[in-house]
């Protein structure tokens, strides 16, 4: 009997047949050749169990390495999970409307050298979640010694009376920041705050006006302008698209520094209760300084008065928003006007002779003076003649002089970028009969600030074209409307040098720069009606150099008294113009102004002596 023996092609043909462990052709094989059978059957159950485990040990790879990705995956999610948590700040509700986003981000504020005036500081919020806190009655005692302003007992309350946020200061020191951390209570929470910083104090404080916090949250806060120039152009300093930019005003921060350093120093020694500054350049309008005082610090704003006199609170701006009757500063536009028109010119006579009576009225000059029966237009300004500027006004007509004075910018808000500056209206009489037009010409009857005359004498100083203040640099001067012509203005300025040379303003003669002006002195008007007899708002309009006017300066004093002499005198010409040429003297050399050298006679002999 031949074997039976399976070759390679049966075996391919049935892989997946389970081999037998006695398979019969093998066992028969085995018995005729005097094999063991049984060893056919071990060597079998050998290799199915070799199978076995190289499957159950796949398997067992393949499901620990499943497992070893499942458990990287959830740590890798649980560690990102908490690094973004540890990273993010504590979220509360806004006490603004919700889902509207805070822009903290506010432009910087420089002058027009570049040097920064108000700019913003990162700083910290402190509030509390008294629910997280483990005592808060020790926490309101230690943080009451921390903030004095802060009272104990009512800080106390709030955090005791089951509220789940409370707000305890909106701005920190690093100082008072660090004492709170060593309180240690898990309640005491910081968020952090972007808020506005003017790092000179008080200086251009009117200017700036000031920022306060708008919509606020933990995270963030709004930084919005509350007065001046902040909150005038707030839309421009929080636009994203021009943070990076600053805004450059026409400010020059050293001139600013010395004008009120002096004007200080003058209404103190004045006796005055307040005082204001314009400088101007006249060719482009740019406002150099503009002072008022007293003053405050913008980086902690006072709150306004809620009764009285506004003009009692440091926030009242004199130099915009004061508007004040100012005087004889107002001849010269009188002056100037008949001039145009052809009824004068400087050397003209006029009716001067004093008192003059216009029906029940009686025009009358400085301590009963009489400067008649005729004078000059030039020395009508001199010599501050009420009389003949009634009669050179009555001259023009009152239609007439409306207009003009209109077209000078005394009837308007002047367009200054303040919101004080817009919201500041000149009185101005309701009727214009024959005796405003004489009294509005040395100015009476009719009120404006010392920025509108700054305007008004700078339309003069540049030969004759009408100039519009601004507080932003300008790279050159605008077009402007003509009003008066290159001689008119040039006689008009002659004028107010004689003021200063041989008139009531001889106090501004100084060493070295020539000066131009007109004093204004004006009883102050009673709120009851009529007028004080021993108060004054006092004025000196003035500009240099004389023979080619580059700036304007005005100075305002409010109830000055120069008490140095053995009677009080309370007249501009002892008040105002002594402290205007002393802002003169000092900020000249700072404007390039060089002084002016007087040289000797061409005849005259000098001596040189000659080393051996």
């Amino acid at each position: 009997m031949t074997a039976y023996h399976p070759d390679e092609h049966d075996m391919i043909e049935e892989p997946a047949a389970r081999t037998p462990l006695r398979p019969l052709a093998r066992v028969l094989h085995a018995r005729e050749t005097g094999g063991n059978p049984d060893t056919i059957e071990r060597e079998n159950r050998h290799a199915r169990h070799e199978v076995m485990r190289e499957k159950s040990r796949r398997r067992s790879e393949g499901r620990l390495l499943f497992l070893g990705l499942a458990f990287l995956a959830a740590f890798t999610v649980i560690g990102a999970r908490m690094g973004l948590l540890a990273a993010s700040e504590p979220m509360e509700p806004r006490s603004a409307a919700p889902g509207a986003p805070i822009l903290a981000q506010r432009a910087d504020i420089t002058d027009r050298n570049g040097r920064v005036l108000a700019t913003n500081l990162v700083t910290h919020a402190l509030y509390a979640q008294p629910k997280d806190m483990v005592d808060p009655l020790r926490v309101a005692r230690e943080l009451a010694v921390i903030f004095p302003d802060l009272k104990e007992e009512d800080l106390a309350r709030r955090l005791t009376d089951g509220r789940s946020f409370l707000w305890i200061k909106k701005k920190l020191s690093p100082e008072q920041m660090q004492k709170v951390h060593e309180i240690g209570d898990p309640g005491l929470l910081f968020g952090p705050r972007e808020m506005r910083l003017y790092p000179n104090g008080r200086l251009a404080s009117h200017v700036l006006g000031g920022a306060s916090f708008g919509a606020e949250g933990v995270h963030s806060a709004e930084v919005i302008g509350t007065a001046g120039l902040e909150k005038f152009m707030d839309a421009r300093l929080r636009d994203p698209a021009q943070a990076a930019e600053p805004v450059v005003l026409s400010l020059d921060l050293t001139v600013q520094a010395t004008v009120t350093e002096v004007l200080d120093t003058g209404m103190k020694m004045m006796n005055a209760k307040g005082a204001a500054a314009v400088l101007m350049d006249v060719r482009t309008g740019e406002v150099l300084s503009l002072v008022s005082l007293p003053d405050f610090d913008p980086n902690d704003r006072p709150n306004p008065l809620v009764k009285g006199d506004p003009a009692d609170s440091p926030l009242f701006n004199r130099a915009v928003q004061g508007v004040y009757e100012l005087g004889s500063t107002f001849k010269i536009f009188a002056a100037a006007q008949a001039m145009e028109l052809g009824l004068v010119n400087p050397n003209s006579m006029v009716d001067a002779n004093a008192p003059m009576v216009w029906g029940k009225h009686r025009i009358k000059e400085f301590q009963g003076k009489n400067y008649g029966p005729l004078l000059t237009v030039s020395d009508v300004i001199a010599k501050s003649s009420n009389v003949g500027t009634a009669h050179i006004a009555l001259m023009i007509g009152g239609l007439k002089q409306q207009a003009f004075l209109k077209s000078l910018g005394f009837f308007e808000p002047t367009p200054l970028e303040m919101v004080e500056a817009r919201s500041s209206r000149p009185l101005i009489p309701a009727r214009w009969p024959d005796i405003v037009t004489i009294t509005a010409s040395y100015g009476h009857g009719m009120s404006a600030s010392p920025m509108h005359l700054a305007a008004a004498y700078s339309t003069i100083a540049n030969g004759g074209i009408a100039v519009q203040p601004t507080l932003l640099r300008r790279n050159s001067a605008p077009e402007g409307t003509r009003l008066l012509s290159e001689r008119v203005a040039h006689d008009s300025v002659a004028m107010l040098r004689g003021v200063v040379d041989h008139g009531t303003a001889s106090y501004a003669r100084i060493k070295g720069y020539s000066i131009a002006g007109k004093t204004g002195t004006a009883d102050k008007p009673k709120r009851t009606g009529g007028y004080y007899k021993d108060k004054v708002i006092n004025t000196f309009a003035s500009m240099f150099p004389a023979d080619d006017p580059r700036y304007v300066l005005v100075v305002t004093l409010d109830e000055p008294v120069d008490t140095a002499g053995p009677e009080p005198r309370r007249t501009a010409g002892y008040t105002a113009v002594p402290v205007a040429a002393e802002v003169v003297r000092r900020v000249a050399p700072l404007l390039g102004v060089r002084p002016e050298i007087a040289l000797p006679a061409a005849n005259g002999v000098t001596a040189v002596s000659r080393a051996n």
